[in-house]
């Protein structure tokens, strides 16, 4: 090698040596400044902190507190009185050098400064259980490398201020284990129903599993999940001398037993309720500010009208006698939308209940006619409630709706069709008159998002899943002239100091004129007052409908005051049917028991009627005006829309001689004949749709019989008539 290159190649690491501590140099300085930027902000340690959080206060539409969310699901327990074994399992899972390091294990950190560097930001933890605990009681959540250097200080004061066991006791109290639990007691009594201290190793592992993310690990959200969490721990136990590696391999063999009931010491006030709004505000603001921030929130709930529905539901005498019934129910400022009361089962099994009142439970049934059916074809086709349809089979597609008891009533009016839940009336309007997109499209206004790819012609009874609340908000546009009002549930939420951090309004939308909402409105009295809805019956006006899917398994009851709805629904756990029980037994009669009591104190109010309705009698076989030949029980006085009265005369009616013994077409062996206005049609129909045995006969008498001594009985003549005439919801 020559001089020269030797001299360049000396030059050259000459630069790169400069370069490399000039860059450290650089390094040096900023992490001195982002070190004394850190001191400057460092939170004072103040041990007041270390202690459990302010729970959130909830408070009535009075503005009365009613209950918290948080302080019930953390229970205090001495470090003594949790086992070993407990203790070692969070330490496998979380920092198993714990009475290793003094509050700052910097080997694990800089690995993971390493891993975040490389993959370009802070992604990896390392932080100790002294750190964590720093982070929960005195930091903000942020993922800084200010805070971080801030989290390193204040753990290495903390473990300069308490024992070992003194911090893994406060830890141990302090974390979230999801649901709104915590602290190891709290959480031992949420999964297992126990108390920590007889936590089995299995169980153990499964807790110390789910602090890592609560939501995603929890076991009754996702127990696949929270499963292979808890073998990993359990590994982890035996490689760090915690267990044996036998030990380990038994406990993996355990199955998520959890618990279903609820400990008493975690019953809390109008459950279903504050779950309710527990969830939208976790949504909202997230579980730290939630269960420890503070909040104020102030709601809609009447607690009294609550308490009512509550008691009402659990009463086992309100259910049909079979299997796992369960109810829920919920109830509406008509004109607000404010939720008053919201009750999800008959029981509250803690806070990872099933909300039956917001969970869609079930197809709605017949309940759903009003929205897909008779509101469209009003709204859309000019059709009211003395609008003529023929109740007669028909096939759409291979789809043939039957009405519940199997039986057909002929012409009929929309009246008569819902307040006796006429099934092929609903399916007709629905695919002959509005039109099936249409229908689903006039639904949508509603808030309902139905595919039409996933149903069809059955979708006119009620086959789309819904929730209690959900119907609830729908027939709040019937109550208050077509004006829909979306649930609202928290009015206003403030911080610990008072300060407003949201304020909510009611949301409403006219989604149907008045004049529509007037006529399924006043139907829907028809059928509360003869129809299906009788055992909903209040003295005050009442609309409603009842709703039972086809093989039982869903019953309904939506109805509604022109102050308040109320949506009842019932099913049992595993779809099993109900036999003997409608919508218009069971439900319309926990209907009627909670709102007799709430509305105890209310004045009584009529619906308010829009000044374009008008009244008008018609002929009930045709909807048209009554003719020369229309018989007096066939004509009828009822409401409708401005420029929906007919006009045109009925000609259906047409005077016809009969035999007055059969009323069938005489032959010359008559005795005695009748002229009668009977109703002519251009089809033949079937002696079994009822009605129509005041049609015009195609069947000639039978001729005398001499053996007998007369004609033949007229009711073997005259079709067959139906010893009932009811009609199941």
């Amino acid at each position: 090698m020559t001089a020269r290159k030797r001299r360049r190649k000396l030059r050259v690491g000459r630069l790169l040596t400069v370069l490399a501590l000039g860059f450290a140099c650089i390094v040096l300085l900023a992490g001195l400044g982002l070190f004394f930027i850190s001191l400057r902000d460092l939170p004072s340690f103040d041990t007041a902190a270390l202690s459990t959080a302010n729970a959130t206060t909830v408070y009535d539409r009075e503005n009365k507190p009613v209950g918290t969310i948080g302080v019930e699901n953390r229970v205090p327990v001495k470090i003594k009185d949790i086992p070993e074994r407990v203790q070692q399992a969070f330490l496998a899972a979380e920092d198993h050098r714990f009475y290793e390091h003094h509050g700052v294990d910097f080997i694990g950190i800089f690995r993971a400064a390493i891993t975040d560097l490389l993959g370009r930001g802070l992604h990896q933890g390392a932080s100790t259980i002294t750190q964590q605990l720093v982070k929960q009681s005195f930091l903000t959540p942020e993922k800084t490398f200010k805070r971080k250097i801030q989290e390193v200080i204040l753990a290495v004061q903390l473990e300069r201020h308490y024992t070992k066991p003194e911090i893994l006791e406060m830890y141990l109290n302090k974390i979230y284990f999801g649901e709104g639990a915590y602290g190891i007691q709290s959480a031992a009594r949420l999964y297992f129903n126990k108390d920590a201290a007889k936590l089995s190793l299995p169980e153990a592992a499964l807790l110390a599993g789910v602090i890592r993310a609560p939501s995603y690990y929890s076991p009754y959200q996702n127990p696949e999940a929270a499963k292979k969490r808890r073998d990993l721990i359990l590994d982890n136990m035996s490689r760090y001398g915690f267990i044996t590696a036998r030990e380990a391999e038994e406990a993996k063999k355990s199955k998520l037993d959890l618990a279903t009931g609820t400990p008493e010491n975690r019953k809390y006030p109008y459950p279903y309720f504050i779950d309710y709004i527990t969830s939208l505000l976790v949504d909202k603001y997230g579980s730290d500010m939630v269960y420890k921030g503070g909040l104020r929130v102030y709601t809609t709930l009447d607690t009294r009208i609550q308490k009512i529905a509550e008691e009402v539901l659990a009463n086992s005498k309100n259910y049909p006698p079979v299997k796992d019934v369960q109810g829920a129910m919920v109830v509406l400022d008509a004109r607000k939308g404010y939720i008053l009361a919201m009750v999800g089962g008959r029981e509250h099994k803690g806070r990872l209940a099933w909300n039956r009142a917001v969970r869609p439970p079930g197809q709605p049934g017949s309940a759903f006619k009003p929205i897909i059916a008779y509101a469209p074809a009003i709204e859309l086709k000019g059709m009211g409630p003395a609008s003529v349809v023929d109740d007669i089979p028909v096939n759409y597609n291979g789809y043939q709706p039957q009405n519940s008891d199997r039986k057909y009533r002929g012409l009929i009016t929309l009246r008569t069709a819902l307040t006796h839940s006429v099934n092929v009336v609903a399916v007709k309007l629905v695919m002959d008159s509005v039109g099936l997109n249409q229908a689903i499209d006039f639904a949508g206004r509603f808030g309902f998002k139905i595919d039409p790819a996933r149903t069809g012609a059955s979708i006119a009874l009620g086959t789309w899943e819904v929730s209690p609340l959900e119907l609830a908000s729908a027939y709040t546009a019937f109550a208050n002239e077509g004006i829909q009002s979306r649930p609202l549930a928290i009015l206003r939420v403030e911080d610990s100091s008072g300060n407003i951090l949201e304020e909510y309004h009611p949301q409403q939308k006219q989604v149907i004129s008045p004049s529509t909402a007037f006529l399924v409105t006043d139907m829907l009295r028809s059928v509360v007052e003869n129809g299906t809805g009788q055992n909903a019956r209040l003295a005050r006006p009442v609309a409603g409908k009842t709703g039972t899917t086809e093989k039982g398994t869903d019953l309904w009851f939506a109805g509604y005051t022109p102050q308040m709805v109320g949506v009842v629904w019932m099913g049992t756990e595993n779809n099993r049917s109900m036999p003997r029980a409608y919508g218009g037994t069971y439900p319309a009669a926990i209907w009627r028991q909670v709102m007799a009591r709430a509305l105890q104190n209310v004045p009584t109010q009529d619906f308010s009627r829009p000044a374009d309705i008008t009244t008008a009698t018609v002929d009930s076989k045709s909807g048209l005006l009554p003719g020369p030949n229309t018989p007096p029980e066939h004509q009828i006085t009822d409401y409708f829309a401005a420029g929906t009265v007919p006009t045109e005369i009925d000609n259906t009616h047409v005077p016809v001689e009969v035999c007055a013994t059969s009323g069938l077409l005489p032959t010359a062996n008559c005795p005695e004949r009748v002229v009668r206005n009977l109703v002519k049609l251009p089809y033949e129909v079937p002696d079994f749709v009822l009605d129509y045995l005041e049609r015009v006969p195609t069947k000639t008498c039978p001729v005398h019989n001499p053996a007998s001594g007369g004609f033949l009985p007229p009711e073997q003549n005259a079709g067959q008539v139906p010893s009932e005439g009811g009609f199941i919801p």
